[in-house]
C-alpha cells in the first residue's frame, strides 16, 4: 500500500531521482538546449523549494512519488525575471516512478493537495502542464481540472505551460 506523506530532509536525493526519472520521457520532446534547461529548473526547483509543502509517496521503503504544493501568496520566478503571486494554491514539479506509473500514485499525490488547499481554505486549486504530458493532462481532467489559459505560461520560446484550475467548493 502507497502512504502520502510530507517529505523529510532525508528524503532530498530520493525525491530529486524520482523527479529526474518520471521527467525523462519529456527529453526526446525537447530539443537538447532547452531540456537541459528544464533539467536545471527542476534541480533548483528542488534544491529549495521555499514555502511549498513537499509530498512524497512511498511503497514500503521505495519513494515513489513527489509533489510541491505551493501556498496561495507565494511569489513564484517566472522566465524573464518576472514574478508572479499566486492567487490560488498551485501544484508544482508531480513526478511518479516510471517503475510505479498505473497504481494510482499520481492520484493519491493529487488527491492529498486537493485536500491539503480545501483545508487551508483555498477556493481553487492550479497547476501548469504541457501537450507533451498528455497522460497527466488526461490525470487532471478527470480530476476536475479545467483549462484556464489566463494561467498560461511561456518558459522558452515555442514552449507553452497551460495553465489549469480546479475549484474547491465548500462542503
Amino acid at each position: 500500500m502507497t502512504a502520502i506523506r510530507e517529505a523529510r530532509p532525508g528524503d532530498r536525493d530520493a525525491i530529486l531521482a524520482v523527479t529526474l526519472a518520471a521527467y525523462e520521457q519529456y527529453a526526446a520532446a525537447l530539443t537538447p538546449p532547452l531540456w537541459a534547461m528544464y533539467r536545471r529548473s527542476i534541480q533548483a526547483t528542488l534544491a529549495d523549494v521555499g514555502t511549498a509543502t513537499q509530498l512524497v509517496a512511498e511503497d514500503g521503503h521505495a519513494l515513489v512519488g513527489a509533489v510541491l504544493l505551493f501556498p496561495a501568496g507565494a511569489v513564484m520566478g517566472n522566465p524573464g525575471g518576472l514574478t508572479v503571486t499566486l492567487e490560488w494554491p498551485e501544484v508544482r514539479l508531480l513526478a511518479v516512478a516510471p517503475a510505479a506509473r498505473g497504481k494510482g500514485v499520481a492520484r493519491r499525490l493529487m488527491d492529498e493537495c486537493i485536500q491539503r488547499a480545501r483545508a487551508a481554505g483555498a477556493a481553487a486549486l492550479t497547476l501548469h502542464t504541457a501537450d507533451i504530458m498528455a497522460v497527466a493532462m488526461r490525470l487532471y481532467e478527470r480530476m476536475g481540472f479545467t483549462r484556464a489559459p489566463e494561467l498560461d505560461i511561456t518558459p522558452a520560446p515555442g514552449i507553452l505551460a497551460k495553465g489549469y484550475k480546479r475549484m474547491l467548493p465548500r462542503s
